[in-house]
């Protein structure tokens, strides 16, 4: 039970994550930047939880999908093997993918440039924000 009330909050967290980038490129031309001429699709999952969420960028706008299905071309698949890791990679310091592949909580689908490109439009926001 504790497990799965915690997949849900988590599940929300991301999607509410996923909405405010959205928001901020759309409120600040400067963050908008980070997408102009960038097209790509990220899928954001757990193994075990139906935690899943994801994002498309293409011709400078962005589209948060809730309830996003496998089948679809994605240009890489992030799938943390629980909600805990996904929840520790968000909130890490550093968002470092490296360091969660080699303690075997995430596995890529993809190309992990993708993954650098989301972090770093991640980290531009936070100190856009004044949080990072």
């Amino acid at each position: 039970m504790k497990e799965e009330l915690c997949g849900k909050v988590t599940d929300k967290f991301l999607e509410t994550l996923l909405y405010g980038m959205d928001l901020a490129f759309c409120l600040s031309k400067g963050y908008q930047r980070n997408i102009e001429n960038f097209n790509g699709r990220y899928l954001f999952s757990t193994a075990k939880n139906p935690v899943a969420a994801a994002a498309t960028f293409k011709d400078g706008d962005m589209e948060v999908h809730e309830e996003p299905t496998d089948d679809y071309d994605w240009n890489v698949r992030i799938t943390f093997k629980d909600a805990a890791a996904l929840r520790d990679f968000i909130f890490s310091k550093d968002q470092d993918i490296l360091n969660s592949l080699l303690k075997n909580e995430v596995e890529i689908d993809g190309n992990v440039s993708y993954i650098y490109k989301f972090g770093f439009m991640a980290r531009d926001l936070s100190h856009r924000l004044g949080v990072g």
